[in-house]
């Protein structure tokens, strides 16, 4: 099942752990590691698949330079390591994508990019352009300003954030273990693989056990991985837990010369997403559209100025509108990429104009369609 799930993926996550990319004796990157990664992702790029990738490492990678090459770290210790293992990770990636013409784009993240519906419109847009212009995003939390009370804490959930964020439709979580085993496969003899999990049991979740910090690289393990399941899979991505330490780390679950452990998910993404929009905002505001942007938005597409016809209610962007027709009935919800403001002044405009108009390039859809959901009422606005 693997290999055509990894085959049907249009977007793709891939996470890697620290692990993965830093040498443990050295503090320094694993240029060949890399480079053979850089190979697989390409491969998968070739197919016009989108693939995103989360690092871990910058901390591993920072920690030598700060002085601190082994032992517990301090927050601030951490956030200095970061600020110095940041540049490192991102050099060593674009000198291993290089070979490929592949651009590299950085982008830091905290938990308020997810959390927050102003920060999360910003950063999906930022990451959806670079996908568009053919770059690489490589993401990692923002170590030099998180704290501890506000952090991720795992790059795991991190991935699973930004996979839920972008509406991707497969997770791959690379790291020094080869999937979900019945129990510790490092303790416990009689342990089995399980490379397929429809339904996460609590039996299942026991096995994961605590989080794995024994090498003193990364804060993740089974358990934090187990974590970012659910958060994925609830978003209509599926997930796939495998070794990445090996020449070729996709291709080898392709061919089906690696194993891993499939959680598949039981929607889809616009489907899950879909039903967060229904069932978890509350309208702040109304657009009234003509029947042109109406049959449009039935026809799957977004929804652009030049359809709207009024604006009623304050409302900040980001926030949940509800969409209606010139006779009062409600369409659909969405969330909105303009405040009420910047919309009533460019409602009926095409988006060719919305420059002019507000004095700088916003988005060309007041509504994207990923962030609207459509229903039949007859509900009066």
């Amino acid at each position: 099942m693997i290999p055509d799930v990894l085959a049907s993926a249009r977007r793709v996550v891939v996470k890697t752990g620290s692990a993965l990319v830093t040498d443990a004796d050295t503090g320094r990157p694993r240029t060949g590691w890399l480079h053979r990664f850089a190979d697989s992702i390409a491969r998968l790029r070739v197919r016009d698949q989108q693939v995103i990738l989360v690092s871990s490492g910058a901390i591993a990678l920072g920690r030598r330079a700060l002085g601190k090459p082994t032992g517990a770290l301090r927050l601030d210790e951490k956030q200095a390591s970061a600020a110095l293992g940041q540049i490192r990770l991102m050099q060593a990636l674009e000198a291993a994508f290089a070979f490929h013409d592949i651009p590299i784009a950085q982008s830091l993240l905290t938990l308020d990019d997810t959390e927050q519906r102003k920060r999360w419109l910003n950063a999906r847009g930022t990451l959806d352009t670079l996908l568009e212009c053919g770059a690489l995003p490589v993401i990692n939390e923002n170590d030099t300003v998180a704290t501890s009370e506000i952090r991720y804490g795992d790059n795991d959930r991190l991935a699973a954030r930004v996979a839920q964020m972008l509406g991707a439709d497969l997770l791959v979580l690379l790291s020094d273990v080869d999937g979900l085993y019945t129990a510790d496969p490092s303790t416990d003899d009689s342990a089995r693989h399980i490379p397929l999990v429809n339904t996460l049991t609590e039996d299942l979740r026991a096995s994961a056990g605590s989080a794995n910090t024994q090498r003193g690289v990364g804060s993740g393990g089974m358990a934090t991985k187990l974590a970012a399941v659910d958060i994925a899979r609830e978003a209509g991505c599926s997930v796939i837990i495998a070794r990445g330490d090996s020449p070729n780390p996709i291709g080898d679950l392709e061919d089906q010369s690696a194993r891993g452990t499939l959680f598949p998910a039981s929607t889809t993404p616009r489907k899950a997403r879909a039903s967060w929009l229904a069932g978890h905002l509350a309208p702040e505001g109304r657009l009234t559209v003509d029947e042109g942007a109406a049959n449009a938005l039935l026809n799957g597409n977004s929804l652009l100025p030049v359809g709207v016809q009024s604006v009623h209610g304050q409302f900040a962007r980001g926030a949940a509108v509800e969409v209606c027709r010139m006779d009062g009935s409600v369409m659909g919800l969405g969330v909105t990429a303009y405040a009420s403001e910047e919309a009533l002044a460019i409602a009926g405009l095409r988006s060719d104009d919305i420059e002019h108009r507000l004095g700088y390039r916003g988005r060309r859809a007041l509504i994207h369609r990923d962030d609207l959901v459509l229903k039949e009422s007859n509900h009066e606005c």
